[in-house]
């Protein structure tokens, strides 16, 4: 495969490969066409992972992950119990996957979802103003449009995604590459893996 179609290769610094990763996930903040924009994010629930995914809104300078939910939603209330998660992010044309597995922190009518809010604007608003919470049964499709827009953010979250581990898998034919990259403390350790 050509370097310039990999994310990474195996002549990179794990530290160079860490930061361009992070540079990566920054953008995909900022452009909505960027692959890592849309990510998949496992909870536990019971004895079954719950899968859905998420839009990317922020990723601050200590590598926190910001994502946006209704209070209501099933994922709320399962990291509520376990805050426990990963997130796996993939890039189709560099053929890379990014798995992170961290902890969330959720924000609910606090400092941290009112300056969320205000970056919401318009009928986008309207994602968080429900009247009918996520997952429930209906009848009809339309009972479903229906909002409360009198009720602001009172059912805005923001999930604050603290990483433990993130795990890079750059696909290169039959000479994958796989490196790990471990928080601990305020520093990260890495390695190469066995892809």
């Amino acid at each position: 495969m050509n370097k310039n179609s990999m994310l990474f290769s195996e002549a990179d610094a794990l530290e160079e490969i860490q930061s361009t990763l992070m540079r990566e996930l920054r953008r995909a903040t900022l452009d909505q066409k960027h692959p890592f924009r849309f990510v998949s994010m496992a909870t536990l629930s019971g004895s079954h992972p719950g899968l859905r995914y998420l839009v990317l809104r922020d990723l601050d300078e200590q590598e926190r992950f910001y994502c946006y939910t209704d209070s209501r939603s099933h994922k709320v209330h399962q990291l509520r119990k376990n805050p426990a998660l990963s997130l796996l992010f993939y890039h189709p044309n560099k053929r890379c996957q990014v798995k992170v597995q961290g902890r969330a922190v959720i924000h609910h009518q606090d400092e941290v979802s009112q300056i969320h809010w205000a970056k919401v604007q318009g009928e986008a608003e309207k994602s968080y103003q429900a009247t009918i919470a996520p997952g429930t049964a209906i009848d009809d499709p339309k009972e479903a449009h229906s909002w409360d827009t009198g009720k602001a953010d009172s059912q805005f979250v923001v999930l604050e995604i603290r990483p433990e581990i993130f795990e890079c898998l750059q696909l290169d034919g039959i000479r994958h590459l796989r490196a790990i990259f471990k928080k601990s403390g305020d520093k990260w350790t890495h390695n190469w893996l066995a892809p």
